[in-house]
């Protein structure tokens, strides 16, 4: 499955990837992109069939479009560090809870058109839930009830389309005297055959037995008047999920971060927040030493160095090197010399050339250099000037 998707914000901050509800389109996310691409770089997908995604044949499962999910999010290659956020409404975000569990355990089987290869794609998600490094879930749930209701849809849209649910569904969407006809306009671009396959696969949808292998930080949104997924499935979701945190959503029926927009975006931003300093350390560690560097870093980080790395963009480059108080060439005089004091070599000549970048001329720079054999130590200077001559000679 290829998924439609459109990509937002600033490049080389953190990837965060947002799925819809069924029977609407990418566009759903529209009220929170302009808070979220702050300090994220928003992925938004369209389910199979809806908006600009290809159409689905029947007998997917939540688990094959976490999977399209999770190649999509690999396709794009926009994860730094290969870590990302997810987060969806409804189907989204059942989607987005299969990716932070994990794939089902070897000899768990569930039906379906891609029942081969499965083990392989298995093992591959297996790997991959340890990327999410934060969760947010909007009015969803781990078992959407009985499946005989949505077995029953999916009839019904194979019989008569989609359009004639328009009205039911704003109901169950919003709460009465709110006007959501630019959501429900959404089902005009919807396949019946697509929606359908995604109701059988929320029928056989039972996330529940997986939910305490979630370890990411969890935020679940629930509208207090929600008919579709009530409040006893969300705290069926913050009772499972180690350490979740509930905030429940007055005067909002299904589609919360719609009809109370504002709420529902100042939980999330506020869940989130704890990136922001990552996502302007990024920023600043590109711009002085470059994106050659910092991608190479990026590519040689593992699961044993990612922490590191994390530390060292949100604390170096944004806690030291963003404070307002010294301009940028003065913090690389001040580190030039540090490094030579304590001999720091590999280190010095990456500075050196961030020292050019900042706006220190190679006579500055040898400048600093001779101070430091007075204050560091002749043998020291002497070292540093050798390694310096020699960035500075490639540099030029």
């Amino acid at each position: 499955m290829k998924l439609h998707h459109r990509v937002d914000g600033p490049a080389g901050a953190p990837l965060l990837v947002l799925g819809p509800s069924l029977g609407t389109t990418l566009d759903i996310w529209r009220p929170q992109l302009s808070a979220l691409t702050r300090s994220w770089r928003v992925l938004r997908y369209d389910l199979p069939g809806h908006g600009g995604s290809a159409p689905a044949a029947s007998g997917l499962t939540i688990d094959d479009l976490a999977r399209a999910v999770l190649d999509l999010v690999d396709d794009v290659g926009d994860a730094e560090d290969g870590e990302f956020a997810v987060g969806g409404i409804s189907l989204g975000g059942a989607i987005a809870t299969a990716i932070a569990a994990g794939q089902r355990q070897a000899g768990q089987q569930e039906p379906g058109r891609w029942q081969a290869g499965r083990q392989e794609a298995g093992e591959q998600q297996a790997g991959r839930q340890d990327r999410v490094r934060s969760l947010v879930l909007c009015c969803t749930s781990a078992r959407f009830g009985e499946p005989g209701p949505w077995l029953e849809r999916a009839a019904l849209v194979r019989a008569s389309g989609v359009a004639q649910l328009a009205p039911v569904l704003a109901g169950r969407w919003f709460t009465a005297g709110y006007d959501g006809r630019w959501v429900t306009d959404m089902l005009e671009h919807v396949d019946a055959e697509s929606y359908a396959a995604c109701c059988t696969a929320i029928a056989s949808c039972d996330l529940t037995g997986r939910l305490a292998a979630i370890t990411a930080p969890t935020l679940i949104v629930a509208g207090a008047d929600d008919p579709a997924t009530p409040l006893d499935q969300a705290l069926t979701l913050a009772q499972g999920i180690p350490g979740a945190l509930l905030r429940v959503v007055p005067d909002a029926a299904h589609l919360a971060s719609v009809e109370r927009a504002d709420t529902v975006t100042s939980a999330i931003a506020g869940h989130l927040g704890g990136d922001s300093g990552h996502a302007a350390g990024m920023r600043t560690r590109r711009e002085v030493l470059g994106d050659a560097h910092v991608d190479r870093a990026v590519a040689a980080t593992t699961g044993f160095t990612r922490d590191f790395q994390h530390l060292i963009t949100r604390y170096a480059w944004n806690e030291i090197w963003n404070r307002p108080g010294l301009d940028r060439r003065t913090r690389s005089c001040v580190t030039l010399t540090a490094l030579v004091a304590r001999g720091h070599l590999d280190e010095l000549a990456m500075h050196v050339r961030a020292a050019l970048r900042n706006g220190l001329t190679p006579d500055e720079i040898g400048e600093v250099l001779l101070q430091t054999a007075i204050y560091c130590g002749v043998p020291a200077a002497n070292a540093a000037f050798a390694v310096a001559q020699r960035v500075l000679a490639e540099e030029a």
